[in-house]
């Protein structure tokens, strides 16, 4: 027998305690026990987030939160650069193409490096747009961007608001709001926040909300928000259980303190890196994310249907490990496996070892026990 693991990038693995925590009687929205509850989540998130600006909770996807982006800053219109290396930074350029802005797309191949030199050609061929909308971790590639080296770079050469999507980074890759002097941060609860999907974040700075924006809006409508955030409500009803758990959620994550997270999460993404490594298993992405690693899978299996189907169903139904496929035109060529949120360095072991029995059962010669010994020799370097 085998214990169901999940190890996809969203959602990611739910702490027993805080599934206990929202098995409890659900609260009423208008009252003072849930007021309290919200006023200290409020408290937590600005620390997550290292910023003073207010981060605002919607009941949503990530999505949700990507669009309430777009709407509560920019008009019909407004031109802005959004940087395509993956399907999520493509989401941003359909969603305010959606919205009628005019786009213009920095496209880089899946898996390479946004470099300086990229954004500065940007904002010299595009001198005229309003924001620029990164990805500081693209789920679908796990490849990582330089956020403080880019934002530093965009803030030195115009005058341009910074949207970044921190949906698969945010509590688990170094992201930090103010200092970094980014405008607008999106997150959501079912990454690096170890609850269940349903709640997504957004903060934005004084700049950005000294932009006028002309959209049409009204769920996502952030003012409606301003409006209540002094009553510590929010102005429709949330998802109240998933919001008593991510009290609970962030009352851990920030006793353990935002930094050590961000460490614990690089040794994992290491240590998984050489297992892989070891494996044979060849990293996808020239930038490799803290957030989730992805790897080819090896011909033998990738090229033949049969194989490819042999080694998912090894894996999930055999060994109970859930991990995710590559997307679009990377479907059946790479493994995206999620080292965000809850896990731990034994977690790491059993990923690996999972793998390397599955890939012993589809006939793939590999040196037994080597992965596992080289992570063992790292960690036991990072106690």
């Amino acid at each position: 027998m085998y214990k169901k693991r999940l190890f996809t990038p969203g959602p990611t693995p739910i702490p027993e305690e805080i599934m206990l925590e929202m098995a409890k009687p659900i609260l009423h929205h208008r009252h003072k026990e849930f007021q309290e509850i919200f006023q200290r989540v409020s408290k937590y998130l600005q620390q997550i987030f290292k910023t003073k600006n207010q981060v605002w909770l919607l009941t949503s996807s990530g999505t949700g939160a990507m669009e309430c982006a777009v709407q509560n800053f920019f008009s019909k219109n407004d031109e802005i650069i959004f940087v395509n290396g993956g399907k999520f930074g493509e989401r941003w350029g359909k969603i305010c193409s959606a919205f009628g802005l005019q786009t213009h797309e920095i496209k880089i191949d899946w898996g390479n490096i946004l470099t300086s030199k990229i954004i500065l050609n940007a904002i010299k061929k595009f001198p005229n747009s309003k924001a620029i909308f990164l990805t500081q971790n693209e789920t679908s590639t796990g490849t990582v961007i330089d956020l403080e080296k880019i934002s530093k770079i965009i803030n030195q050469n115009s005058k341009m608001l910074i949207v970044v999507d921190g949906i698969s980074s945010v509590g688990a890759i170094e992201l930090q709001m103010d200092k970094w002097e980014i405008d607008i941060l999106i997150a959501s609860s079912q990454k690096g926040f170890r609850t269940p999907p349903g709640i997504s974040f957004i903060a934005a700075s004084k700049t950005a909300f000294q932009k006028k924006s002309l959209l049409p809006k009204f769920y996502f409508n952030l003012n409606f928000y301003k409006n209540h955030f002094f009553e510590n409500e929010t102005p429709w009803t949330p998802t109240i259980t998933t919001l008593c758990g991510l009290d609970l959620a962030l009352k851990n994550m920030c006793e353990e303190t935002i930094e050590k997270i961000w460490k614990e999460h690089s040794i994992i993404a290491k240590g998984i890196r050489i297992g892989c490594k070891n494996l044979g298993l060849k990293l996808f992405s020239k930038s490799p994310s803290n957030s989730m690693t992805a790897v080819y899978l090896p011909k033998k299996i990738s090229v033949n249907k049969k194989n490819l189907e042999k080694f998912h169903n090894v894996l999930k139904y055999k060994y109970k490990i859930t991990i995710a496929d590559g997307q679009d035109n990377l479907k059946g060529k790479i493994i995206r496996i999620s080292h965000l949120g809850y896990y731990d360095r034994f977690d790491a072991f059993s990923i690996i070892a999972a793998i390397e029995n599955t890939l012993l059962e589809c006939k793939i010669k590999i040196n037994i026990g080597k992965s596992l010994q080289k992570m063992q020799q790292f960690f036991s370097k990072n106690l």
